[in-house]
């Protein structure tokens, strides 16, 4: 049983940087979310939309030293 957990838990983490993805995009179907808030966890939903928010802030801040620089 601890192997199924294991593997649920990867599928859960890709699980959870999709409905990130989606929810920076701001378009995502009612069931999906449904089934989202059925399976993923907070801790994982926190920790992914962090990343994320890191990622793009550091783009933006590349972007804009860029388009000086130039």
């Amino acid at each position: 049983m601890h192997g199924k957990e294991a593997g649920t838990s990867k599928g859960s983490l890709w699980r959870t940087v999709k409905a990130v993805a989606w929810g920076f995009f701001g378009v995502r179907k009612n069931s999906a979310y449904q089934e989202d808030i059925a399976r993923l966890t907070p801790l994982h939903i926190v920790a992914v939309g962090l990343v994320a928010v890191m990622l793009f802030v550091g783009g933006l801040i590349l972007l804009v030293k860029y388009v000086v620089a130039a």
